[in-house]
């Protein structure tokens, strides 16, 4: 059965996973392959092959992560669900040649739809950042 419980413990594991740049096999397994879609603001992927190019690029940008959940509402509906998060994202990007790294601080509202597959697991199949609200000083991508 899918509960709130799992849908928040997929959360915490996924930013986590996120913060420490964790290997993509170790990712992966959070994620629907055939169905999943994913839009950031600054791409759509689909699949673990999209997901893969997006992942490889963003972890070799942004450093010093830390992703803390604030929120994790879902709307249960059988095996699935709709997730509101938000989250406060954290990180550090350098662009060649500036002399300096800048910090971002934002909170990112966000859509998820999960699915409990048949193995008992929590993924997700819909993953959409609706906007971010960066906080006083910090950089913007």
């Amino acid at each position: 059965m899918l509960t709130q419980e799992a849908i928040k413990a997929l959360a915490l594991d996924w930013y986590k996973k996120l913060d420490v740049h964790v290997p993509m096999v170790e990712v992966l397994p959070l994620l629907a392959d055939a169905e999943l879609e994913m839009v950031f603001p600054e791409a759509t992927v689909y699949g673990y092959a999209g997901f893969e190019g997006w992942f490889q690029r963003v972890i070799r940008i942004f450093f010093d992560e830390v992703h803390t959940v604030k929120v994790v509402e879902p709307v249960i509906n059988g095996n699935t669900a709709v997730v509101k998060v938000v989250v406060q994202w954290e990180a550090s990007v350098w662009n060649a040649p500036e002399p300096f790294s800048k910090r971002i601080k934002c909170d990112a509202f966000q859509t998820w739809e999960v699915k409990l597959t048949d193995a008992g697991k929590v993924v997700i199949t819909k993953y959409i950042v609706d906007g971010l609200e960066y906080h006083e000083g910090s950089a913007t991508l």
